[in-house]
């Protein structure tokens, strides 16, 4: 009489590696499809909401700022974002003139975000800079190159 279990046989044990392996490769099949949705990081371009004018922006201190010559107030928790859409920390950047998109909060009147812009974003004419009056043109404009 032999009350010592035995070890299983090797096919058995073969069928579990497999039926593990077929388990594993359902799931990595189903990861691939959720990694395909992923957004694009850098490189992507930018979209700014309709109400983002474009100007010059230089932080005075950390609740004062000009834009276009202009004074303005700096909203709590006003958000500075970089080319690559990241958030700017903004005590590393007072002093410094960046030409950006920025949007003005309605009922107080101070800035609430702002885009440091590429110079290819920069070239795009945009209400609210110093040489565009309005973002659209007519074929009555005069043509530049």
């Amino acid at each position: 009489m032999n009350r010592c279990p035995t070890a299983l046989p090797l096919k058995p044990r073969l069928a579990h590696y497999v039926v593990a392996a077929g388990i594993a490769c359902a799931f990595i099949a189903t990861a691939l499809p959720l990694a395909a949705q992923v957004q694009p990081g850098l490189g992507g371009t930018r979209t700014f909401p309709d109400a983002a004018l474009r100007g010059t922006l230089t932080l005075n201190t950390i609740s004062e700022a000009t834009l276009n010559g202009r004074t303005i107030r700096v909203a709590p928790g006003m958000r500075l974002l970089s080319p690559q859409n990241t958030l700017v920390m903004m005590h590393g950047v007072l002093g410094q003139s960046y030409k950006v998109n920025y949007v003005i909060e309605n009922s107080t009147g101070m800035l609430l975000t702002a885009w440091i812009l590429t110079e290819g974003e920069a070239a795009q004419p945009r209400k609210g800079s110093d040489a565009v009056e309005r973002n659209y043109r007519a074929e009555s404009d005069a043509v530049r190159n």
